[in-house]
């Protein structure tokens, strides 16, 4: 066990709750708890989107899962994920920021009613579980990995789970906001400095490439069949289009200061996300050219250990080893914080609220840091009880419910005036039921493994949300047209 190296780890979590006490002191209201008052400027609106994404998956996932299968493997994260907020910087930002709103369920609430605001927030927080079990399940494994075992997963993802909720509970967006910034600082700087050592001991970069290129990692187009295209446009969608109707992306547009401020930082932080993913894959590519085939047999059955286990190798020096954990928890702190908050704030304002009308500003913030301990707990439970299950596929799994449930009433609502409440109603309907009925456990495997069926429930939600609101409209029409037709003939 490395007693300095865990006391760095140490200091950089107590700095991390030293920021989350002083931006408590700043928290006036909900607005503040909650988009942190709408004043951020560009630089900490890039650095709050590109931690949106950048995650325990982004270091551990994406990486292992690059080396196995090649570009073509990770089109849902990170080349859809990053693709998500240049499409909320380009066509929703300045729209929804225009609003005023304090959160993505509002938006439901004042275009469709309240049954559909709730339904909405509802899918919306669902998703959340895997999300950020995701994350807590990497903490579990970097405190272990850490300790060289003498910590249990278990016993880390606890500890980890306490050490994030501290400060968010204090400080609300504000905290996430600044931690954000920083962690993505030491992020960005470490990993930097990790590539180019890693790069030396494999022997020089141009032997990592001729590795990728020999094992045809940079492949990105599926082959050329109808089942192998709808699966790779189903997974890229996943993530680019699902993630678009939550409420941590909401959150980071609307605590920009302005609307301009809105769209270029989630368009920059887009952006820098897909291409700064590739350097704990170039890490990983490294680890394969040093380590061999037991590299790749990690890769296989153990991915999420296999860059934590490169970067403790012996023949890395402490310094290394430091900045690699100081990168590696920014990741995961700043993702999780940010998803604990998004679904406990959607809770209060469009489900609570509706319950309890009558409450004041203090009630609601008191309620917010209440439901995050609350949730906070219920995903750690679920984080325990899916032990086992691979960071990448709790991710990727996550934003399913959304891209059926929750995306179509969203862009149909900005950009369709015809949209309608029974538009909503059938698209959200068919959406999910069509979705659910592609589960292996429920349309059998073959079904499941002919076509995806997150792309089957976003085509019935679309088209349910144009027969929705455009049949009963012609049926009054004809009706109307009808009765027209019998006074003329009376």
């Amino acid at each position: 066990m490395n007693v300095t190296l865990i006391s760095f780890v140490v200091l950089y979590l107590l700095g991390t709750l030293a920021i989350g006490v002083w931006a408590g002191t700043r928290i006036k209201n909900t607005s503040d708890f909650a988009i942190a008052g709408r004043s951020l400027p560009l630089i900490m609106v890039v650095t709050t989107t590109f931690a949106t994404w950048f995650g325990a998956e982004t270091v551990m996932g994406i990486p292992a899962k690059f080396v196995q299968g090649g570009l073509n493997a990770i089109v849902e994260d990170p080349f859809g994920a990053g693709t998500c907020l240049i499409l909320v910087g380009l066509f929703f930002a300045t729209k929804l920021y225009k609003q005023n709103l304090l959160t993505i369920g509002d938006f439901y609430r004042q275009r469709y009613g309240k049954g559909i605001e709730v339904f909405c927030s509802l899918a919306i927080m669902l998703s959340y579980l895997g999300w950020v079990a995701a994350q807590i399940t990497a903490l579990g494994l970097v405190f272990s990995v850490l300790t060289n075992g003498a910590m249990s997963e278990t016993t880390g993802m606890i500890i980890g789970t306490l050490a994030v909720l501290v400060y968010v509970v204090i400080g609300g967006f504000l905290a996430v906001a600044w931690t954000d910034f920083i962690q993505m600082i030491v992020l960005v700087i470490g990993l930097s400095i990790i590539a180019f050592f890693s790069a030396d001991l494999a022997g020089g970069a141009d032997k990592v490439f001729a590795m990728a290129a020999k094992a045809d990692l940079w492949k990105f187009l599926p082959p050329p069949t109808f089942t192998e295209i709808a699966m790779f446009i189903g997974a890229g969608l996943t993530m680019m289009l699902g993630s678009i109707p939550q409420q941590d992306v909401f959150q980071r547009v609307m605590s920009a200061k302005d609307e301009k401020t809105a769209r270029n930082g989630a368009v920059i932080g887009g952006v820098s996300y897909i291409l700064f993913a590739f350097v704990p894959m170039f890490i990983v590519a490294c680890a394969v050219v040093v380590m061999g085939s037991s590299a790749l047999d990690m890769a296989k059955n153990d991915y999420q250990k296999l860059l934590p286990t490169f970067i403790m190798n012996p023949k890395m020096p402490l310094i290394m080893q430091i900045l690699f954990f100081g990168a590696l928890l920014s990741a995961i702190k700043s993702t999780s914080s940010a998803t604990l908050l998004a679904p406990s704030t959607s809770f209060v304002e469009n489900i609570l609220k509706n319950l309890r009308p009558n409450m004041s500003d203090r009630q609601q913030l008191f309620a917010m840091r209440s439901t995050l301990v609350v949730f906070a707990g219920l995903v750690l439970a679920y984080a325990i009880a899916m032990k086992g299950t691979s960071i990448y596929d709790l991710v990727s799994s996550a934003y399913q419910v959304t891209l059926v449930g929750a995306f179509v009433p969203l862009v149909m609502g900005l950009y369709w005036k015809r949209a309608t409440t029974q538009g909503a109603i059938l698209s959200v309907g068919a959406g999910i039921g069509v979705w659910i009925l592609f589960f292996p456990q429920v349309g059998g495997e073959v079904l499941s493994k002919a076509f995806p069926g997150q792309l089957a429930g976003l085509i019935a939600a679309l088209v349910g949300m144009v027969a929705g609101s455009l049949l009963p409209q012609m049926l009054k029409n004809r009706h109307e047209a009808v009765h027209h037709v019998e006074g003329l003939g009376a």
